[in-house]
């Protein structure tokens, strides 16, 4: 019989698109909007659990992110892929790496970790530097279950356009974002959920995300307890847009705290 999960806590440090909300130069009505959950960083999530901290996609915006939700420890990143709104943030993980005292693994697809690698070439060099870099050890995923900090991991292969690349289980929550379709191998391996996050970015179609209606159907084919969308651009109001879904799936907001159990 498998352990059980230790209690999770997920925080959502941040629910919007590549771009973030409020847009550069935009004057619509979201951008402008005094309401605090249309505000929103660009997309990533905080496991905590047994004492760990475990953050899935290091944003531009990680810093930030950090700060507010008072992160004081780093046991491990996870990337979904290696797009620029995923990874730009990484440099900012060497004052944990410094109050530590110890490198920090980074998991994700071979193809993913290549980019970052070539992205953040001073931190994998081996060419002396008289300033500090990250220090870190990356692990490449071959699409099996792993086990990080007591907790076990399930990559989930999505569709993010024409790219495949990884949502992540874990216990009885996932996490998927920047997807444009779900795999049907993939779909099963979703079932039995307390907590799903999708990608919704907004209702008209969008070549490599999902739209508020496909995000629906998947949840309504899922059915997992609660269903929050993430990646989340400036075309959906958060109060608005909320009173036509479903009492069981919400919106993400920057700063949003779920007990999984």
């Amino acid at each position: 019989m498998a352990a059980p999960s230790p209690p999770l806590r997920i925080r959502v440090l941040g629910s919007g698109t590549s771009v973030g909300v409020p847009t550069l130069g935009c004057r619509c009505a979201v951008c402008l909007s005094e309401d605090p959950r249309d505000q929103r960083l660009r997309p990533s999530v905080l496991l905590r659990y047994g004492g760990r901290a475990v953050v899935i996609d290091t944003t531009p915006d990680f810093r930030t992110q950090a700060l507010r939700a008072g992160l004081d420890h780093l046991d491990a990143v996870l990337f979904t892929h290696a797009h620029a709104d995923h990874i730009l943030g990484l440099d900012d993980v060497r004052p944990f790496n410094h109050w530590q005292r110890a490198n920090i693994p980074i998991y994700g697809a071979p193809e993913a970790l290549k980019v970052i690698q070539r992205v953040f070439d001073y931190v994998f060099n081996q060419v002396p530097t008289e300033s500090s870099k990250p220090r870190l050890e990356a692990h490449a995923l071959d699409g099996g279950p792993f086990e990080l900090c007591g907790l076990e991991f399930l990559p989930v292969p999505v569709r993010h356009g024409s790219v495949q690349i990884y949502g992540f289980r874990f216990g009885r929550a996932a996490y998927l974002t920047d997807h444009s379709s779900i795999p049907e191998e993939s779909l099963e391996k979703l079932g039995g959920l307390e907590v799903l996050f999708l990608d919704a970015l907004r209702r008209r179609p969008h070549p490599t995300h999902s739209t508020v209606e496909r995000a629906l159907r998947y949840i309504e084919q899922l059915a997992p307890r609660r269903a929050f969308l993430t990646h989340i651009c400036h075309e959906l109001a958060h109060e608005e847009t909320e009173r036509s879904l479903p009492p069981h799936v919400r919106l993400a907001y920057d700063g949003l705290e779920i007990e999984v159990v």
